[in-house]
């Protein structure tokens, strides 16, 4: 019989140790960053109820229609791996009664998610996400606010040429008007759009705008525009979150046509942008992460009337952004103290050494598991460290312990209870 080989599923990868050294670098950034903000992390489960997506999201988005996983359990549950974030923060955040907190309440977040879609460069079916969402309040300022801290994050993580591309698409007071406006646009020149959008003129023209066919931009580049047609509502908050992002100066330009993939969107909608002005592969822009303002989400998913905002970002398209701006790949730390020993006894006072190195936070690597000084030396020397420290039986009847060191090969042999004061003082130099 022909043996199997098992591979990960397609669309789906492994986050190898070479890997976890960005996740962690991203990691560190998000949470600093948002805790100094004031946000609060949370964990949703992976799984929810199928609805809370198809009532949030939109049942005619291709997330719901296409992508979404769905099965239903042996108690006759219909569960989804969650496609996106925002929505089952929502149900937490109804499900435990924040709305009798103090608002807003500010979350961050960052974890897997699943979207079954064509696997390419950057996407992936199960893929990972940072997300901060504010509820709970319908100033402008938490718009700005939010686009801050994301232009803040992607600061820190060294990227340039950052440009916010911002729209308003209204709400349900001026928005209704204007998707006639579009349609009836639409209708006129749908033998000039693609298939897809062909379909979705009569119940979702706003996803027409979205389209990156040419056939449909070019249709799209003379429909008429939302910022045109919104309420004196709409247009005093958009007015505003752009007088915000000139105070702190962040980059930004309209995008008329801007108006994100989800429908549980209303009134502002961004996207990070970095502009690339000279690139090897004539790539001008890359989209780093998007988001906006949702108002009536938690009412529709069965909560109180409360305003939000959030946005999120893919931690793969990141990482692929870092690995081509940055020359030398990037490693996790590695230790620069590496425990050889020798016997049974020494085996016992390496186990309790390790553990004074640990709580004086110094990194220390070892094997353990091997008895020849030889084949110990030779795996600290490939691991570059600066010293080897040596437990054998007699240094640990003794109380003693060798340190050498690897670039000079020179040994000298200290007590045991100053090791951790000596090395502290060396790594220093």
């Amino acid at each position: 019989m022909k043996k199997v080989k098992f591979q990960v599923p397609t669309g789906m990868h492994d986050i190898l140790p070479s890997e976890e050294a960005y996740f962690q670098k991203i990691y560190k950034s998000v949470e600093s960053i948002s805790k100094f903000y004031g946000f609060q992390k949370i964990d949703t489960p992976i799984v929810e109820d199928a609805e809370v997506f198809s009532k949030a999201v939109g049942i005619s988005t291709d997330i719901v229609e296409k992508e979404m996983y769905v099965f239903k359990t042996k108690g006759g549950d219909v569960l989804a791996l969650r496609p996106e974030g925002t929505a089952p923060i929502a149900r937490s955040y109804i499900e435990h009664g924040m709305f009798n907190l103090p608002q807003p309440i500010k979350f961050w977040y960052f974890g897997p998610f699943f979207r079954h879609e064509r696997p390419q460069a950057g996407r992936f079916r199960q893929f990972w996400q940072f997300g901060l969402e504010v509820f709970g309040e319908d100033s402008p300022i938490i718009d700005a606010e939010l686009i801050q801290v994301f232009y803040t994050i992607l600061k820190d993580l060294k990227f340039k040429n950052l440009i916010v591309e911002v729209n308003s698409i209204g709400d349900s007071q001026c928005r209704p008007y204007y998707k006639k406006l579009l349609s009836s646009y639409l209708r006129t020149h749908q033998h000039s759009l693609c298939p897809k959008c062909q379909k979705k003129i009569k119940d979702n023209p706003l996803r027409v705008l979205d389209c990156k066919d040419d056939r449909c931009r070019d249709v799209v580049s003379r429909a008429p525009q939302m910022i045109d047609h919104l309420c004196e509502g709409c247009h005093n908050h958009f007015r505003q979150v752009l007088e915000f992002l000139d105070g702190v100066e962040i980059p930004y330009r309209l995008n008329p046509y801007l108006v994100r993939g989800l429908d549980y969107y209303t009134r502002t909608v961004f996207e990070f942008i970095e502009d690339k002005h000279s690139d090897e592969n004539n790539e001008r822009k890359m989209e780093l992460l998007g988001g906006g303002r949702y108002d009536a989400l938690v009412k529709l998913l069965g909560g109180k009337d409360v305003p939000a905002c959030g946005g999120a970002m893919g931690i793969e398209r990141i990482i692929i952004a870092i690995k081509n701006r940055e020359k030398e790949v990037l490693s996790e730390t590695s230790p620069r103290i590496f425990l050889a020993q020798l016997g049974s006894l020494a085996k016992i006072k390496s186990l309790k050494l390790l553990e004074e190195f640990r709580k004086a936070n110094i990194n220390i690597s070892q094997s353990l598991s091997k008895n020849s000084l030889k084949t110990q030396l030779r795996i600290s020397d490939k691991m570059g460290v600066d010293y080897t420290l040596i437990l054998g039986q007699k240094e640990a009847i003794s109380g003693m312990i060798i340190i050498r060191n690897m670039k000079t090969s020179k040994q000298e042999t200290v007590l045991l209870e100053n090791v951790i004061p000596i090395i502290k003082k060396r790594l220093k130099k």
